[in-house]
């Protein structure tokens, strides 16, 4: 079986008009309504013209049953229903299951083994765009993904988890004092992620990290818009600067871009 990738990344949120500002001024990204009937659901899309993720109103009900504003990533499989099947087999818990959306795909909202929320997902691409692969992760275009880091307590068990059941490979990795090492996983391009130990302040969490073109000017954007600065800019092995922050309505995200001053 070949690799599994992300393929989408959502925002949920309590406030979709105010977070469609917020990520607009910061990140760079133009909103495009989405086409399913009865749910307020907004496209995002990167400078390039890709789209690379979306927006979800939380409604009352879903406030409700415990659900807060966050980010979550998409992973693509061949079957969902195996794939949800397999997780569980593994410790897995479903928090949404296997769900058909016209013209969408297959979807379910699943947890490893150690709690980290992601979604499965069997696309139905456009016609225009069968057989393409999705770009939203790209480790260099502005406004797509450019990391995707895993926060767990067992970091050795999670590796093993996700190399398993998505085909990822070990990318090797780099120590990290205390706090263990910090592991690389690989698809068929490359590095995609990591996956380190949590400081156990936060529950088991995927971070997704948004390229944007400067590092400094997207700080500035964070603070005027309402944003909280939590770390960073910090420079990381490559050349680039990160930045972890909340937005307005509590979601935590990340940023990786150059310093360009």
């Amino acid at each position: 079986m070949p690799p599994s990738h992300f393929i989408w990344y959502e925002l949920l949120t309590t406030d979709v008009t105010a977070a469609q500002r917020f990520y607009s001024e910061v990140i760079g990204w133009t909103v495009q309504a989405g086409e399913t009937p009865g749910m307020d659901y907004r496209h995002l899309v990167a400078p390039d013209g890709e789209h690379v993720g979306g927006m979800l109103q939380l409604t009352d009900q879903m406030t409700a049953g415990g659900a807060r504003p966050v980010w979550l990533g998409y992973i693509d499989v061949p079957d969902v229903d195996a794939a949800v099947s397999a997780i569980a087999a593994q410790g897995g818990r479903t928090q949404m299951p296997p769900t058909s959306l016209d013209k969408v795909g297959r979807i379910s909202m699943v947890a490893d083994p150690q709690g980290a929320p992601i979604y499965v997902m069997t696309p139905t691409p456009p016609p225009d765009r069968a057989g393409a692969q999705s770009t939203a992760f790209s480790r260099t275009a502005v406004g797509h993904c450019g990391w995707n880091e895993l926060a767990t307590p067992d970091p050795d068990k999670a590796f093993g988890f996700y190399t398993g059941q998505f085909g990822w490979t070990d990318g090797g990795s780099m120590p990290m004092g205390a706090m263990g090492d910090y592991r690389f996983f690989n698809d068929e391009s490359g590095m995609i992620g990591a996956v380190m130990k949590s400081d156990g302040n936060r529950p088991p969490m995927w971070t997704y990290y948004f390229r944007v073109a400067d590092i400094d000017a997207a700080k500035s954007k964070v603070e005027a818009n309402g944003g909280t600065v939590m770390h960073g800019p910090q420079d990381v092995p490559g050349g680039d600067y990160i930045l972890v922050g909340g937005d307005p309505q509590g979601a935590m995200f990340a940023l990786v871009g150059a310093r360009t001053a």
